[in-house]
């Protein structure tokens, strides 16, 4: 295969094994799509206790950042709170959380283990809980 400019950027994942996980930056609690462009379609939430939730991004209403109680996802006939430290915050040049999520470029979220709570410089998700 070329390594030319146009076939970097025009070339599609194929099914060999290159998929959107590849294009994807985990940072611990959440991941990032690295692609300018790029955008998650759903939004995949974790807990500790294996329940995954996936949401379609078209189906979140707003997005609410409250300091004291995290971010809480509105969805129709849904809220979904996601709890935790340094949601906004943007240091040693990381993403943050809360900006991501407005632009779709989360595609998932997971809560984290006793670990990573005690890093001071990252992302720490405490729950993720949905309400009807």
């Amino acid at each position: 295969m070329s390594d030319s400019l146009i076939d970097k950027y025009a070339r599609r994942p194929s099914a060999d094994g290159e998929s959107k996980e590849a294009e994807t930056e985990d940072l611990g609690c959440f991941g990032w799509l690295r692609g300018v462009r790029d955008r998650s379609i759903m939004l995949e939430l974790r807990r500790k206790d294996g329940h995954v939730l996936a949401v379609g991004y078209a189906w979140i209403e707003r997005v609410e950042l409250v300091p004291e109680s995290g971010i809480t996802l509105h969805l129709p006939g849904r809220k979904v709170t996601i709890s935790g430290s340094g949601l906004r915050s943007q240091e040693h040049g990381l993403p943050s959380l809360f900006d991501g999520l407005i632009c779709h470029r989360v595609p998932w979220v997971r809560e984290s283990d006793h670990a990573e709570m005690t890093a001071s410089n990252q992302v720490s998700i405490d729950s993720i809980a949905w309400h009807d």
